[in-house]
């Protein structure tokens, strides 16, 4: 019987665990999650403190029984150590577990800004179930709430902060909002908008030190020579793989763990899947991170499925990210900053609030962003990650990007890679 230990309870360790019982009754499963909480998501902390939801509508899974019925042992400890040659995991309990196949799905933690005062009462990141019940006791309404970071997470914990009536002041050290995923235009309409709603915005600017002020209250000082007070601090300056206890491990790790087309790690019988995976990309040629929801349940799948032999490839990694910003919903796919010899296509109407670019290499779209321009969605993701031949419609586009969805519909059709993404039809 073959013992699978999973390291990691988010949607990655959680939809692996259920795959493999499903295809292996008799096999077991240890699943190793480091909080105290039932297995959650991590995406679903912002809805909670918008009170869209209580702390229960965050779990994966709704039954208090599930992984007892499914004989999936739970064991809620973090990873000290793997022995790959040893087929052994050290836990910090001091328990040891021995392994047949090793799945490492153990996701991303926030970086920790080296600032002086981040140690100190009011100052939080917001990326656990305990975090999220710090925030809600501080963020009251009226509330002052400066918030280091204006990327994806940012933005995001962002649309909470302000669902919460707080004075919301963002402090961004890259030139713009959101900089990984969008260019200077997009990345200033965004920043416009939320100081139309009311947010001050600092961009290219860093927090340079965090103290105590009289009353509770922090004193944030800028790297702009501006003191900014607070009643509560997050920071949301980025994450990374969580893999620190794979040093000497002898498994390679580049940004995450390096797999294969399997999900396999260099070392036979060892796995990794989701926000802590370096997978091969198919569209891009390359091997990236992508830390979102839907690449961690695709890779755990298939690596679960090859963890039991059944020999599975993965087609890609998804790169895709769309944003809602206190209602500004913008997106990107891809290679949206283009590629050395490729051309692009860009429409901006900054009096209504949207921007278009699109990003060719000879007659495929590689990669697109959009501000303010939700009807072209689904047709962006379905021509770059379809890697479509566009034909005479890339001098089209180049003339007209609004014509996606023609394109995609004649494009995509003709070449049976007709997907339903487009059911944005023309109407």
């Amino acid at each position: 019987m073959t013992h699978h230990v999973i390291l990691g309870a988010g949607p990655a360790g959680v939809i692996a665990a259920e795959t493999l019982r499903k295809h292996a009754p008799a096999d077991t499963i240890t699943l190793v999650g480091d909080e105290p909480d039932a297995p959650y998501s991590r995406m679903a902390i912002p809805y909670l403190l918008i009170g869209n939801i209580q702390e229960p509508g965050t779990y994966l899974r709704k039954s208090a029984t599930h992984f007892d019925d499914l004989r999936i042992t739970q064991v809620k400890t973090k990873v000290t150590r793997v022995d790959a040659s040893g087929k052994t995991v050290q836990l910090d309990n001091g328990q040891s577990l021995a392994f047949d196949k090793l799945l490492i799905a153990t996701g991303s933690h926030p970086v920790r800004p080296p600032i002086e005062g981040m140690d100190l009462p009011g100052v939080h990141p917001c990326w656990t179930l305990a975090d999220a019940r710090a925030i809600q006791a501080l963020a009251k309404p009226g509330a002052r709430v400066l918030q280091m970071g204006a990327g994806f997470i940012g933005c995001i914990i962002m649309e909470a902060l302000a669902a919460r009536g707080v004075k919301l002041s963002v402090v961004e050290m890259g030139d713009r909002m959101v900089p990984r995923m969008m260019g200077p235009v997009a990345g200033g309409m965004i920043r416009d908008w939320c100081e139309a709603k009311g947010v001050q915005v600092f961009t290219g600017t860093k927090v340079e030190a965090i103290v105590s002020a009289t009353g509770g209250a922090l004193q944030v000082k800028l790297s702009n020579g501006q003191t900014v007070d607070a009643d509560l601090v997050i920071s949301a300056t980025g994450v990374r793989p969580a893999i620190g206890f794979l040093k000497d491990s002898g498994i390679t790790c580049l940004q995450g763990v390096l797999t294969d087309e399997h999900l396999q790690t260099n070392v036979p019988g060892i796995y990794a899947a989701g926000d802590c995976a370096e997978a091969f990309d198919q569209v891009s040629g390359k091997t990236i991170v992508s830390a979102i929801q839907p690449n961690a349940a695709e890779q755990a799948r298939v690596a679960a499925l090859n963890m039991l032999g059944q020999k599975t490839e993965l087609k890609g990694v998804t790169q895709i990210n769309v944003l809602d910003t206190l209602g500004l919903i913008s997106t990107s796919f891809g290679n949206w900053e283009g590629v050395a010899g490729g051309q692009s296509a860009v429409l901006t109407d900054k009096a209504a609030g949207r921007h278009l670019s699109l990003q060719f290499k000879d007659d495929v779209m590689i990669g697109c962003n959009s501000v303010g321009w939700t009807e072209h969605v689904g047709v962006m993701r379905g021509l770059v990650e379809g890697q479509v031949r566009l034909g005479d419609w890339k001098d089209r586009l180049m003339h007209d990007p609004t014509k996606l969805v023609d394109a995609y519909l004649d494009c995509a059709q003709g070449q049976g890679q007709w997907s339903g993404a487009a059911d944005t039809r023309r109407r």
